[in-house]
């Protein structure tokens, strides 16, 4: 098979070795975060009373509360969350906040093609609602609307960037721009860019500024927010909800469950996903003079086009966090801690991250850390009720959740007060995806896959048989 741009061009074993020594195993953002924006809220004692509660405090959960806040003026509305706000996903994810809600415009088009112009209208107002919610509640979470670039770093990768750009002269969007070689390395200097896609709808933000201005305001609104507090009961047997932890209990009308990666509390739910586990780098503030060298003066976020991709940005004081390319499946479905450290992924990134840019060596990384992603068979987030319509759910983001987060809030909203609109009226809100088998079969599957995606890197884009086969039922993988 042949080689990739990241195996013809690895940088020296000094300057890996160098880049990861003293490195902080530790998630930069939350590390960010000013002590105002980290109150410690207490854990769940004794008994509440609720209008409304919601397990969960990451975006999901958070988005749910404060929007609830707007609708039912008054009600009484708790969130329970496990560990602090923002502490999963929510803290730990690239702070790429994109429009799409389907996971991409193909994945969207092979799977619900004739609403793909509602989704993707419906996905623009969201995300231009998220940039508005920073004025109207005077949140800073460091939006950027600075759009994506999609570079191409292999030659059978360039049809694909002119398929993109076809598609969008034909739906006359002037968002998306296509750029040849040196238009690509004029924004941003890589050896490794042979053409990009510019997509300057885009946005960026700080992850967990995000999650935490998400729960400042919601307080100010009178929501309560429970910390360090584990739901392990959800009893419906009564008239309304029970929400229980070890320590307490809340009592509600109705409940959102927005535990995403996290075992579902509905059986129903319990083969949906799979946790997939993610690695980062954050390098140290670049200076000026590697700001030059590298250019990015438009502070895109950028995900190149391969299958194993990876995926990179800049903070405000000019850090690079590069991630993504390892996407780890581990047998049993579990969330664990000590799935977060993995040596061998974090140095891939660091030689990868050097091929990228290999005017900056010399730099090093400050941190580095891993988060499991939601990922369901659809690769885009699922809904539904249940418990005779009290309950409502979301999950399944699949790694591009930071603005459909509030779509799903939106959504589950809807379906809690019994809404007809054009949000519940989707084929992808009304069905459910298929789940995935139960072991041994799913780590057989998801391993074999991700070897297969792997092979069609080092094949000019290739698809074997097995991710045929996937595509035919619905279940290829295509951002």
């Amino acid at each position: 098979m042949a080689s990739t741009v990241f195996e013809r061009n690895r940088p020296a074993e000094s300057v890996v070795e160098h880049a990861l020594q003293g490195t902080a195993h530790s998630v930069f953002w939350r590390d960010d975060l000013p002590a105002a924006l980290t109150p410690d809220r207490p854990p769940l004692r004794g008994a509440h009373d609720a209008d409304l509660v919601v397990v969960g405090g990451g975006y999901s959960g958070l988005w749910t509360a404060l929007l609830a806040t707007e609708r039912m003026p008054g009600a009484r509305i708790a969130v329970v969350e496990a560990q602090r706000v923002g502490w999963a996903a929510s803290g730990r994810n690239g702070g790429f906040c994109e429009a799409s809600l389907t996971h991409g415009h193909q994945n969207g088009m092979s799977r619900w093609p004739d609403e793909m112009p509602l989704l993707e209208r419906l996905g623009h107002e969201n995300l231009d609602a998220i940039e508005a919610a920073g004025a109207k509640y005077g949140m800073d979470f460091q939006f950027e609307r600075t759009g994506v670039l999609s570079p191409a770093l292999e030659q059978h990768e360039l049809p694909w960037l002119h398929e993109m750009r076809d598609e969008a002269i034909a739906d006359g969007d002037e968002h998306i721009v296509f750029l040849d070689q040196d238009a690509a390395r004029a924004q941003v200097n890589s050896p490794t860019y042979l053409g990009a896609i510019w997509d300057k709808k885009e946005g960026m933000l700080h992850p967990a500024r995000f999650a935490a201005e998400l729960a400042r305001v919601a307080e100010e609104r009178g929501v309560v927010i429970f910390e360090r507090s584990r739901v392990s009961g959800l009893d419906t047997s009564a008239d309304g909800v029970e929400v229980i932890t070890d320590g307490g209990r809340v009592r509600a009308r109705q409940a959102v469950l927005a535990t995403n990666v996290f075992p579902s509390l509905l059986k129903r739910n319990r083969l949906m996903t799979v946790p997939v586990y993610d690695y980062v780098l954050m390098t140290e503030p670049l200076s000026d003079a590697q700001m030059a060298e590298i250019g990015w003066q438009g502070r895109q976020g950028i995900g190149d086009m391969a299958n194993q991709f990876h995926y990179y940005r800049l903070t405000k004081d000019n850090r690079i966090l590069f991630g993504g390319y390892d996407a780890i499946y581990h047998y049993g479905r579990k969330v664990r801690a000590e799935y977060e450290n993995r040596p061998q992924s974090w140095r891939r990134l660091a030689e990868h991250f050097f091929t990228t840019f290999p005017q900056l060596e010399g730099l090093r990384f400050t941190h580095q850390w891993a988060g499991a992603i939601d990922t369901s068979t659809q690769f885009t987030a699922f809904f539904g009720t249940a418990r005779r319509g009290r309950v409502a759910y979301a999950a399944g983001f699949t790694g591009l959740g930071v603005a459909s987060t509030r779509f799903a809030a939106e959504v589950m909203l809807d379906l809690l007060g019994g809404v007809e609109n054009e949000r519940t009226g989707l084929r992808m809100v009304r069905r459910r995806p298929l789940p995935f088998p139960p072991e041994p079969a799913a780590a057989i599957g998801i391993n074999a896959t991700r070897r297969s995606l792997d092979k069609a890197d080092h094949n000019e884009g290739r698809r074997d048989l097995l991710l045929r086969t996937l595509d035919a039922l619905g279940l290829g993988f295509d951002s």
